[in-house]
């Protein structure tokens, strides 16, 4: 399989011997039977093939973090409860107590939380944020603790895309991997091979599609070399587990995710919720093309009207990252877009209270169309300094465009733009 539309569809899964169900079973279990003390050693230390524990590996998950692992052209997938889950897991997973990452400023609210107030708290690992596009910025925050390039694909809500290219010959230049947010760019939108090493997703965004399930992964593209001086951690024998060194993994990231963060730490995701996701994962690219096609028309609508101040959505042709979104993301620009209403602040709160089809609420990507209040929500325990620096100002309101008839969808907004 080399195309999306099928791989989507079928990767990962070969019907079950016992029942031969077409359809991916959910495997409501806790744990697994064992023919005898043998196997069930075998399979523990990991010489036979089997399942150990559902915090740790699941079959129904299995298939999940199967097919993400072929959408995105990676080495191997390891699925998480959250989107926040993956990431913590993912930073966690390449930094040690008094690390340092350097990362764009332009983050989700609860990444750049993360980054900025609880790993110092919790582990000493520091961040340092700098401008999206200010490569020279980037390249002088680099320290030898230094661990990773952290950054989103589009990010959330300036809808700003970073130069890839100039990341990832800075990143070589020092030996650091790219750890990539990749949940605005799910492919059919943005290939990560070649941009980032280790590729991060919220399930619960294009992949669920629903807005039904919570879940995240990261995928390790097993692009990395770890056989470096930043990575003892990597390099290390690990003697917890069968002194496995990691850097000589095929899949390093992944395989210290599985014996160490979700064994440990046990934020693992539901048969359930993997069942729903696969279920999404089905129309992905067929849902990824509607959502990018009326969003467009909608930024388009908007640019237009006299009551907008500005729109960023980098398909327009006015935008400033339109050179990269024509470079880079080859099916469009997805389902998000931000905006400004003249009259700021309170005529903003107005336009959402006039809105009938947009759900009111802090999730992207969903079937429905949806919008929010960046700075009161999702970004609301960023202090206003950090806000500035993200591109968050006060009258900023985020749309996420869904699958319904684009003609309705701008005729609402019309009425409360109007209101």
């Amino acid at each position: 399989m080399s195309h999306l539309d099928t791989i989507q569809l079928h990767a990962g899964q070969h019907p079950d011997r016992e029942t031969h169900s077409r359809a991916v079973p959910i495997y409501m279990t806790t744990s697994y039977c064992y023919d005898d003390a043998a196997m069930a050693a075998g399979v523990f230390d990991g010489s036979m093939p089997g399942y150990t524990y559902s915090r740790i590996e699941n079959p129904t998950v299995h298939t999940l973090e199967e097919r993400i692992t072929a959408i995105e052209e990676g080495a191997a997938t390891v699925a998480f409860s959250s989107g926040m889950a993956a990431v913590t897991a993912a930073l966690y997973s390449l930094c040690s107590c008094g690390d340092h990452i350097v990362a764009i400023s332009t983050l989700y609210g609860g990444t750049h939380t993360l980054m900025s107030a609880r790993l110092p708290q919790l582990s000493n690992i520091t961040t340092t944020f700098v401008a999206p596009d200010d490569l020279a910025a980037m390249e002088n925050a680099i320290r030898p603790e230094t661990r990773m390039l952290y950054l989103e694909t589009i990010c959330n809500p300036n809808i700003n895309i970073p130069d890839f290219d100039g990341i990832r010959a800075l990143a070589d230049k020092y030996g650091l991997p790219v750890v990539l947010d990749n949940t605005f760019g799910m492919p059919p939108i943005f290939r990560a091979k070649g941009y980032a090493d280790i590729v991060i997703h919220s399930l619960s965004k294009y992949a669920g599609g629903h807005g039904t399930s919570i879940g995240g992964c990261v995928v390790d593209m097993g692009t990395f070399d770890f056989h470096n001086p930043r990575f003892q951690v990597m390099t290390t024998p690990d003697p917890q587990n069968g002194n496995v060194i990691y850097a000589d993994q095929p899949a390093p990231v992944a395989t210290r995710l599985r014996n160490q963060l979700i064994r440990e730490f046990g934020a693992c995701m539901s048969p359930f919720n993997a069942f729903l996701t696969l279920q999404g994962l089905e129309s992905l690219s067929l849902r990824v093309q509607r959502h990018c096609d009326n969003a467009l028309k909608v930024a388009k609508f908007l640019e237009s009207h006299p009551n907008v101040a500005y729109v960023h959505y980098p398909m327009l042709e006015k935008d400033p990252y339109h050179d990269r979104a024509k470079k880079y993301l080859k099916a469009g620009a997805g389902a998000v877009m931000s905006f400004g209403v003249k009259g700021g602040l309170e005529a903003g709160r107005k336009f959402i209270d006039n809105l009938h089809l947009f759900s009111l609420l802090a999730n992207v990507a969903d079937a429905k169309s949806l919008v929010i209040h960046p700075a009161s929500t999702t970004h609301g325990q960023m202090t206003p300094e950090e806000l500035r620096k993200a591109g968050v100002p006060p009258e900023l309101i985020r749309l996420s465009i869904g699958l319904e008839d684009p003609d309705d969808l701008i005729a609402d907004l019309k009425a409360a733009l109007e209101a």
